[in-house]
């Protein structure tokens, strides 16, 4: 979902990365390595960075994981959340997708103060979304449909950049990985009628004021 990030930026948008863990220890690179990369691409793609403390190959979901990720979205206040919709071969993938939304009920929830253990959003308020997004990663499935796809081609190169950033995970026998990106986003958007696209599917029901906001689609 890097070129719709990119794109949100360039509309003047902020845009935060969480990573729940530092993805460490990388296949292909000493200690440390990753972080950098990740520096680096967060650089490229115009967004803001931060790590929270669980363990790459230990992530699941609790009540704990879910409520650092709730405190982010109470401190930032964000209107849109991004995540994966896990359910791949990395048990850590669909241990984040229930956190992170876990993580957003709990956010917009109140009268913390009164629960055991609510003492971790001490300081916060309340905030609600206004949206729960998923983005397909290449280590899931393939979606039979999707509900939403953002036209990417212009930002294409700089999504790019930032994916190569991470030789520690792009090496070896993983080199490949980012032709399979590259083969998705074209298929997505020979779907939609342009060269790149990035697909979603929605939490809820997608709402617009307008039939026109709609993209001209082939086919109609």
């Amino acid at each position: 979902m890097g070129g719709t990030m990119v794109t949100l930026v360039r509309r003047g948008m902020s845009v935060l990365f969480v990573d729940l863990c530092s993805g460490e220890p990388a296949r292909h690179a000493e200690r440390g390595v990753r972080a950098a990369q990740a520096e680096r691409a967060a650089v490229i793609l115009g967004v803001r960075r931060t790590v929270l403390a669980m363990t790459d190959r230990m992530i699941r979901d609790s009540v704990e994981a879910r409520l650092s990720v709730a405190r982010l979205i109470r401190v930032h206040r964000p209107r849109l959340v991004f995540t994966t919709a896990g359910a791949g071969v990395h048990p850590d993938h669909a241990a984040v997708t229930d956190i992170v939304v876990g993580g957003v009920f709990y956010g917009r929830l109140p009268k913390w103060d009164e629960v055991a253990g609510g003492d971790a959003l001490a300081g916060t308020e309340p905030h609600e979304i206004d949206r729960l997004f998923f983005g397909h990663c290449r280590m899931e499935p393939p979606w039979p449909r999707f509900d939403f796809a953002i036209d990417v081609t212009g930002v294409y190169a700089q999504k790019m950049a930032a994916l190569t950033a991470y030789e520690s995970v792009f090496s070896g026998d993983q080199a490949t990985l980012v032709d399979k990106y590259s083969a998705e986003d074209r298929y997505v958007g020979s779907l939609v009628g342009v060269t790149y696209a990035e697909a979603f599917n929605a939490r809820s029901p997608l709402l617009v004021s307008s039939p026109e906001l709609f993209a001209r689609a082939r086919f109609g």
